[in-house]
Parts: C-alpha cells; sequence; structure tokens
C-alpha cells in the first residue's frame, strides 16, 4: 500500500477514500476521472457530466470539504481524502440548509447544475459564513446554468447563510 492509500495492481490501483462519511474501495484504472467512478462505478448519479473540460461545474463535489471538479480530477488524486456528493450533503435525511434555501427560493429550474452549485455553495458558506454579494457571485462565475436562475441563486444563499448565523 502506499503512502497515498492507493495500491498497485497491474494496470489498476485499489484506491481507498471516505465517500458520503463511509470508507469506499475502488480499483480501476488510476487516470479515470472521479466523476466516471461516482457515476458508473458506485452509482452516485447526483454528480452531473457537464462539459468534460472543469469549465461548467456541473460536476462539481467537495474533497476534505473544498470545491472540486470531479471531471477534471483523477481517482488516484483522491486516496486518502473526504468526498462528499449531493448524495452524502444530508445523510439524517433532513435537507441541507443550502438545499432549504433553494427550494425556498426556487432557485433552480432544470435541476441539472444544481447539485454543483450546492455544493459549490456549502464550500463558500464553510470558509465564509457570511459572504458578500460580490463573494457569491465571484463563487458562482464558473457554474453554468443554462436555464437562468441566477437572480434566485443570490436570494438562496443569503437565506441560507442567514439559517447557518441562527
Amino acid at each position: 500500500m502506499a503512502a497515498d492509500n492507493t495500491l498497485v495492481t497491474g494496470m489498476e490501483k485499489t484506491i481507498t477514500f471516505t465517500l458520503n462519511g463511509q470508507p469506499r474501495t475502488v480499483t480501476t484504472d488510476p487516470e479515470r476521472r472521479l466523476l466516471e467512478v461516482l457515476r458508473e462505478d458506485l452509482d452516485l448519479t447526483g454528480t452531473k457530466y457537464g462539459c468534460g473540460e472543469s469549465e461548467c461545474g456541473a460536476c462539481t463535489v467537495l474533497v476534505d470539504g473544498a470545491a472540486v471538479r470531479s471531471c477534471g480530477r483523477s481517482v488516484e488524486s483522491v486516496g486518502g481524502k473526504q468526498i462528499t456528493t449531493i448524495e452524502g450533503l444530508s445523510p439524517a435525511g433532513r435537507l441541507h440548509p443550502v438545499q432549504e434555501a433553494f427550494l425556498a427560493e426556487q432557485a433552480f429550474q432544470c435541476g441539472y447544475c444544481t447539485s454543483g452549485m450546492v455544493l459549490g455553495l456549502v464550500a463558500l458558506l464553510s470558509r465564509k459564513p457570511i459572504p458578500s454579494d460580490a463573494e457569491i457571485l465571484s463563487r458562482m462565475e464558473g457554474h453554468l446554468c443554462r436555464c437562468c436562475g441566477y437572480p434566485n441563486l443570490v436570494k438562496a444563499i443569503r437565506r441560507a447563510a442567514a439559517a447557518a448565523r441562527k
């Protein structure tokens, strides 16, 4: 076992990480995209394929609490790390305050980009519990929404920040 929690077996490696609070191990090509492993091997389809170039944000997950584009990250790079997908954001069955705020403010339309946006905003709020509008907009710059729900996103994150302060 290597220091990064990977075990080399021919062309594949066994990679261990924590996924949504549970230890997980996969044996695969270490260069496969994390997005592919999440969706195809682990059946977590809340993380979406958008552009495949780390530009649209639909594939955003949290890696050790930081927002990361999973389509641009190899599965090997997350060995030994904590990964949170949209499915793991509410382990007790209760929505996260950002999810509640998205619902209350109708901050999504088709929903395709929503999981990436929610996780990006969760990462922002964990670093900056009371973000300015400029910080909110800066965080959202890398998330593309083809339905154009942006004004309600700012309302939603303000609501989530206020809920977090209570």
